[in-house]
């Protein structure tokens, strides 16, 4: 089939395509910065479905590559800001997209001060992004930066798994307090390796994640924060021994925890009193 047959996504980015616009910049998918490129036009149109994204919605992609997601955004209608780290595929970023309406920032986005490409409308981040970023760029929008409302990212299994796990499943972790404090996550599609180029030696998830309207907690999200990391790290232990030096057993049985539980075994609303108690004891 070529890339104007029905049913494969007329002009989206194919397979062949891909492969061809490699070729032609002279370019390598590098292994360091997590490059896997989108080349399955029916998963394009899948994840911009998902992403409930249509005309004049302002859209920001993190590691648009060579643009197969980008310029199905843009066929979708969006105003789109696509952040590229690599210097080296902005050329063939350039040409996919030379004809729709986005805009291509050359930034590292673990470093980018946000502000200087969104405006203070509300903003949905549609990404695959790269495997060695999901995590620490995931959690520092969602703790920073309030206008992008919405996500819908693919990023490898184990990580999306970990961003919306529940409390008591084997996944939960800081990643999963820090998510629950901000908004809603959840996974809502997998996605096999055999539609990227290359082909990742894992599989990957969609996840949805929806920020709060309004907070959850009544604690500090440093207190929360801090008391997880130390919970967590140390997970195979009970609060009581985790925790020491924080909190003492009669301070969490205080916060309506029980002492012997485990980290995983916390919900948001535990972590929110033990944080509570933990600012009391403090004196703050």
């Amino acid at each position: 089939m070529t890339d104007h047959e029905p049913g494969t996504g007329s002009g989206l980015l194919t397979r062949a395509r891909v492969r061809a616009l490699l070729d032609t910049h002279g370019l390598e998918p590098s292994r360091a910065l997590g490059q896997n490129f989108l080349c399955e036009p029916s998963q394009i149109e899948r994840i911009v479905r998902l992403a409930g994204v249509g005309p004049g919605d302002p859209v920001v992609e993190v590691g648009p590559g060579l643009g197969s997601l980008s310029l199905g955004l843009c066929r979708a209608g969006v105003e789109l800001v696509a952040v590229e780290r690599d210097q080296y595929l902005l050329p063939a970023l350039a040409e996919v997209l030379a004809d729709h309406d986005a805009t291509i920032v050359q930034a590292d986005a673990l470093e980018l001060d946000w502000s200087s490409v969104l405006d203070e409308r509300p903003w949905t981040m549609v990404a695959n992004l790269p495997y060695n970023v999901g995590t620490p760029l995931l959690l520092g929008v969602l703790t920073d930066e309030p206008r992008i409302t919405r996500f819908l990212v693919m990023v490898q299994a184990e990580v999306g798994e970990r961003l919306a796990a529940a409390p008591g499943e084997r996944a939960a972790g800081i990643p999963s307090v820090v998510t629950a404090v901000h908004g809603t996550a959840k996974v809502v599609a997998r996605v096999p390796p055999q539609v990227f180029l290359p082909p990742p030696k894992v599989e990957s998830v969609l996840v949805e994640i929806v920020r709060h309207e309004e907070p959850v907690i009544e604690s500090d999200p440093d207190d929360v924060l801090e008391l997880a990391r130390a919970g967590f790290g140390q997970r195979r232990k009970m609060l009581r021994r985790s925790l020491a030096g924080l909190l003492d057993s009669d301070a969490i049985t205080a916060a309506g925890v029980e002492p012997t539980a485990r980290a995983e075994a916390v919900d948001l609303a535990g972590w929110d009193r033990l944080a509570r108690q933990y600012r009391s004891e403090r004196g703050d």
